[in-house]
């Protein structure tokens, strides 16, 4: 699995004209690619590495807090965070120009650990986690707070 974790002030996913999810104030939106050698073992290790990532300043303006812990600050009105599914982030650029997307998961393999990957984010918060449409096209909007921008890949845990 890779994910691209970025930090938020504010997001929303909007699918054919509609809100789908949103949130203002701090949180995660994670864009989340699964690839066919994922397992049930990855989805755990991304979704407690993101829920416990310490990337939010807390009051000396260090990055010191986690998205569980500014939600816990706030009583819910912030620490929210939105999952979006995006085979894209698997693209071969190696030959030509035209990207091939061929070790991005099948809907039968990416489905089942992408919702997976909802549950646990879910767990772990304590409340819903936002998300888009698997296989929808989709309209994404953040601000990027900082910018923070992380990159995650399972298959090599740094």
């Amino acid at each position: 699995m890779r994910a691209v974790i970025q930090r938020a002030n504010g997001a929303s996913v909007t699918i054919e004209g509609r809100v789908n999810a949103e949130f203002g104030g701090r949180g995660l939106m994670v864009l989340l690619g699964v690839e066919e050698s994922d397992t049930p073992e990855d989805v755990e290790w991304l979704a407690h590495k993101i829920c416990n990532l310490r990337i939010f300043d807390d009051e000396a303006g260090v990055m010191n807090l986690s998205v569980k812990d500014i939600d816990a600050m706030t009583e819910h009105r912030e620490g929210n965070v939105i999952v979006v599914s995006q085979f894209t982030l698997f693209a071969s650029y190696k030959k030509g120009n035209r990207p091939s997307w061929l070790r991005a998961a099948g809907h039968e393999h990416a489905i089942p650990l992408y919702e997976a990957f909802l549950a646990q984010i879910s767990t772990a918060l304590g409340k819903p986690a936002g998300h888009g449409e698997f296989g929808a096209n989709m309209g994404v909007k953040l601000t990027n707070d900082g910018p923070v921008t992380i990159v995650m890949d399972t298959h090599n845990r740094e």
